[in-house]
């Protein structure tokens, strides 16, 4: 059985849960997905409120993302999930700050045009929003499409990233 430590911290998107176990950041949770259900979610695992440098290091980088003096995320992941999803998460890495693509080019890019529809799941399932950008990949019409933290923060995202 794994241990995982977590701890909360605002944001301009809200209060944010981080969770982390011996091998990385396991987890970037929105208040709006329900924080409790999001603990419950990480079963076979012993969970405890605390700190961690894992955490601390993720709260610090994430507090200078949205300074704007952090661009990219430099910390420890522990990635679970089948190789598709693990796939289109490297694939989420690489569009660059303030960049966008489309769920189409995300599909073509990890060489499966026609898996439109896997890369949006794998989008709506991602465990680490923010670090791994889900939030730069939009419609083919140009529209938002859905999000973890909701319309209003991918909007607040895209426009903080355009900002800086």
């Amino acid at each position: 059985m794994s241990a995982v430590i977590y701890r909360t911290v605002d944001s301009p998107v809200g209060p944010l849960l981080l969770a982390s176990s011996s091998d990385g950041l396991v987890r970037i949770a929105f208040a709006c997905e329900g924080f409790d259900a999001v603990l419950h979610s990480l079963t076979g695992q012993s969970i405890t409120e605390g700190t961690s440098p894992v955490l601390e290091d993720a709260a610090t980088q994430l507090a200078e993302y949205f300074a704007g003096t952090r661009r990219d995320f430099d910390l420890p992941l522990s990635l679970a999930g089948h190789s598709f999803r693990r796939t289109v998460q490297r694939a989420l890495r690489d569009i660059p700050y303030g960049g966008t693509r489309t769920y189409k080019e995300v599909a073509e890019a990890v060489g499966n045009p026609r898996a439109v529809r896997a890369v949006g799941t794998a989008c709506a399932t991602n465990p680490l929003p923010l670090v791994i950008p889900c939030h730069r990949v939009l419609r083919s019409d140009g529209g938002t499409g859905g999000y973890l933290g909701g319309a209003d923060a991918k909007n607040l995202l895209l426009k903080l990233e355009r900002q800086f």
